[in-house]
């Protein structure tokens, strides 16, 4: 490891320190004062976004236990509302709504998210989680469906993941650590006694989950790190009895697993690199491809669905489970393809959803016997023809040869003479797939000339298993150099004259590395909450995360992984000379990636050169992807967008 300087900015790291809180403060109102001149085009695209979104509207209701349940948004009212029938003729109950937790003495910022959101098998309770910050700290409440009222004892400090026991009368949750890793698993006997806790996890590359199986018949305790997990089972039925692993944890190995009839299902790489499909007793019954990434797989009581990976797009396999007989799913490469809320264990049809960069989302019932689709809900979007648009999949060619699909969409007529205006968008990271969604500013670009691409980056899932493995560890570059292939393909095929490029997180962290190796890309650049002080980071595992991201980035403490880090990290690496347009986003309250990261990176940004950097620093209540609310998020994203448009050209 090499000799390193101090670092002057080093003192951000305290967040309670009055300097540091000084420091966001000062940013947030620099900011204001930077943008002021963009607050007519910000009204006018909160307009535009208010107008294409559909302010009263209702989810697909989904069957469990006897009863259907939706979730349904009103017009004036930033949150959802929970809502149950029992029969078509039957009144609506709403179980919870969001908008009256806004009132509760926790929530003093207007933040609000929900964790948890689980009704018990006699649909009797409701155990939901609300986080009031933006921190990911949950509080776990038990509300009485029959009085409306939440029973006494709160928890504290849960996290993502619960399960009901078959009596509805316990409840399994999780706790995380004073590092925000979800680490333990406790058990709540309704009126009986003090929580029990069930499973601890000491290793610190790994976090805990907790779900139940469609089945009823167990609770799955998931422990996992980047690239080996484990699964615990209990009973539904036996809530006390102790967990029992169905495999032992092997490192580089992963399963997933599900339950259906007598049998347990496991999604695993072991002896697949693109994972296979077998039963706990070593049956086979998908084998594995080198072109097809096995994601998960969904029991029915007479059908598998497996989730698959195919060619850069998502397909679902329909498996017959008594003759064995195969159906594939599929649909075209620049169409987002998931499955819906599927909770009913004796489905005869499952619910899917499609969508695009220029197609609002569709819910169809695909009966797994015929494969025939048969249309639930096609979302409004007011105001919006998608026939007045274009979509398709085009391919850049990576340094190493490797194709790079790019997923573009467009206003119909676009003249390709390179003169259009371009955003760019890329993640490439955790093999976590940036699939084209529709999204209501996406028009509001097209509109104005814009074309709006995603590149599908090594180091991301589209491409499978395989991808991921070559955007990561010492592989990492490949994700940058394959992005920056995207953008020089999009400009030399008459796509785009000038580009703008955007992402969040790791996406951000891709930013801040194309920003400094190429700043003469770019007219504008967007890092949202950008993990861009990486090396430090990952030097540290005093903070949250950082241990369990090693298999990820690696661990510097290794002289190899030091020098990887180092050569990409953007806060090692400011550029000389001119430098784009720079759009930062961080939160106090983020835990995943901490505020000082960008606070630090925008301070040595601006004491070693000229170029605007905006940095957008939230101080109150906020979380990791933004503000919390509809109308929150639309004001944000007018936000992003009157800075895309103004250094693009359009405004």
């Amino acid at each position: 490891m090499q000799n390193r300087s101090a670092d002057p900015y080093a003192w951000m790291r305290d967040h309670e320190s009055p300097a540091f809180l000084a420091n966001l403060t000062a940013e947030r109102a620099l900011y204001e004062q930077q943008t002021r001149h963009l607050r007519s085009l910000r009204d006018e695209l909160h307009a535009e976004l208010s107008a294409r979104t559909l302010l009263s509207d209702e989810s697909v209701a989904w069957r469990s236990g006897g009863s259907f349940y939706y979730t349904r948004t009103v017009a004036g009212r930033d949150f959802e509302q929970l809502c149950r029938f029992r029969g078509v003729n039957d009144s609506v109950e709403v179980l919870l709504d969001e908008n009256e937790l806004l009132d509760d003495p926790a929530c003093r910022g207007g933040f609000l998210s929900l964790g948890v959101r689980q009704v018990s098998p006699d649909g009797s309770l409701l155990a939901y989680s609300v986080d009031f910050t933006g921190d990911e700290v949950y509080e776990l409440r038990i509300r009485d469906l029959v009085t409306g009222t939440d029973l006494p004892g709160r928890v504290p400090r849960t996290y993502y993941g619960a399960a009901w026991s078959a009596a509805s009368d316990v409840l399994f949750y999780v706790v995380h650590d004073e590092l925000y890793r979800p680490y333990q698993v406790w058990r709540r006997r309704l009126g009986g006694g003090p929580d029990v806790l069930v499973f601890q996890e000491d290793d610190a590359r790994f976090e805990v989950t907790v779900r139940a199986t469609r089945s009823g018949a167990y609770v799955l305790i998931e422990t996992a790190s980047r690239d080996t997990t484990e699964t615990l089972l209990i009973p539904t039925s036996a809530p006390q009895t102790p967990p029992e692993v169905v495999r032992p944890r092997r490192r580089g190995v992963e399963y997933a697993v599900e339950h259906g009839g007598d049998e347990l299902f496991l999604v695993t790489d072991d002896e697949a690199v693109e994972f296979r499909l077998v039963t706990a007793t070593g049956r086979e019954v998908l084998a594995g491809s080198d072109d097809t990434r096995l994601v998960r797989c969904d029991a029915f009581a007479r059908h598998l669905v497996v989730t698959e990976r195919h060619g850069g797009a998502t397909r679902l396999r329909v498996i017959d489970r008594a003759s064995g007989a195969h159906r594939l799913i599929t649909v075209d490469p620049h169409v987002a393809l998931d499955l819906g809320v599927n909770e009913d264990y004796d489905a005869a049809e499952v619910v899917v959803r499609t969508q695009s960069l220029i197609d609002p989302p569709s819910w169809h019932a695909v009966d797994l016997d015929t494969g025939e689709w048969r249309l639930l809900k096609r979302r409004d979007a007011p105001g919006h023809d998608p026939s007045a648009y274009v979509t398709e999949r085009i391919h850049a060619t990576a340094a190493d040869g490797t194709s790079i699909p790019v997923t573009v969409a467009y206003r119909r007529g676009l003249r390709r003479d390179g003169t259009a205006p371009c955003l760019l968008n890329g993640y490439g990271a955790y093999e976590s797939c940036f699939w084209p969604e529709s999204e209501p500013g996406t028009a509001c670009l097209l509109d104005r000339g814009f074309v709006v691409a995603i590149a599908h980056v090594r180091g991301g899932g589209e491409g499978g298993r395989r991808w991921w493995l070559e955007g990561r560890l010492g592989a990492k570059v490949n994700t940058f150099t394959d992005y920056l292939a995207a953008a020089d393909m999009l400009v030399r095929d008459g796509w785009a004259g000038q580009l703008v490029t955007r992402g969040l997180s790791a996406g951000g962290l891709l930013q801040g590395a194309v920003f400094s190796m190429a700043p003469d890309r770019w007219r504008g650049v967007v890092a949202e909450v950008p993990f861009v002080d990486c090396l430090n980071s990952m030097l540290d595992p005093s903070i949250p995360l950082t241990v369990n991201e090693w298999d990820e980035w690696g661990d510097p403490r290794e002289p190899e992984a030091y020098e990887w880090i180092r050569s990409y990290s953007p806060y090692e690496n400011v550029p000389a000379g001119p430098r784009p347009d720079l759009l930062v986003t961080g939160s106090l309250h983020d835990p995943r990636v901490l505020a000082h990261e960008p606070a630090k990176w925008v301070a040595k940004l601006r004491a070693t050169g000229d170029g605007r950097v905006l940095f957008r620093a939230e101080t109150g209540a906020g979380a990791h992807t933004g503000p919390a609310g509809r109308d929150g998020r639309l004001r944000y994203e007018a936000e992003i967008l009157a800075f895309v448009i103004e250094v693009g050209g359009r405004d």
